[in-house]
C-alpha cells in the first residue's frame, strides 16, 4: 500500500468513493442526505486538488485508489476566544467498501496524523455522524474522543 497526495487523475475513483460515503449517510439520515448525489462536482474537486490548505491523500493498493482522506488546515490567530493554534480537520475519510477490514483506514489516519505533526498542528479534528456507528467505532479505536457534541431538534 502507498499513501500519497491525490492528483487529478485520481478524480474518477475519488468520486466513486465519495458516492459510497454519501449512501452511508443517506441510509442513516435520509431526511438530510440525498441518494445518488455528489458532495463535490468534478470542477469543485479539481479546485480542491490544487488547494494547499485542503490536502487530499489517497491510499493506493495495486495501482488502484482504495481510500482517501480529505483534510483542511485551519490556522487561528488573534481570535477573540481561541488561542493561536493550527488545526488539521479531517473533512472526510473513506475506504472502498470492497477493501474494508484491511487496515487501509488506519494507515490513512496514521499518515494524516504524521502530516499534521509535520505541519506543526496542535490537534486533529473531525465530525462524525451519530448514525455512522462504524465510523464512530473506527475513530475511537484510533484514540480519538469527543471534543464537543452538536445536538439537534427536528421541528
Amino acid at each position: 500500500m502507498k499513501i500519497r497526495r491525490a492528483v487529478q487523475t485520481d478524480q474518477k475513483e475519488i468520486l466513486k468513493l465519495l458516492a459510497q460515503v454519501l449512501e452511508i449517510h443517506h441510509a442513516g439520515r435520509p431526511d438530510i442526505f440525498k441518494s445518488g448525489a455528489v458532495k463535490y462536482r468534478p470542477a469543485e474537486l479539481t479546485k480542491l486538488l490544487q488547494d494547499e490548505n485542503r490536502p487530499i491523500f489517497v491510499a493506493e493498493v495495486d495501482g488502484q485508489v482504495a481510500g482517501y482522506a480529505f483534510c483542511v488546515l485551519r490556522q487561528y490567530r488573534d481570535d477573540n476566544i481561541l488561542t493561536d493554534i493550527k488545526t488539521l480537520y479531517i473533512d472526510d475519510l473513506c475506504v472502498d467498501e470492497t477493501m474494508r477490514g484491511q487496515r487501509i483506514g488506519q494507515a490513512l489516519y496514521d499518515f494524516v496524523v504524521d502530516f499534521a505533526k509535520r505541519e506543526g498542528c496542535y490537534n486533529l479534528t473531525l465530525h462524525v455522524w451519530e448514525c455512522n456507528t462504524s465510523a464512530r467505532k473506527f475513530y475511537e479505536a484510533m484514540g480519538m474522543h469527543a471534543q464537543k457534541t452538536e445536538m439537534e431538534k427536528i421541528l
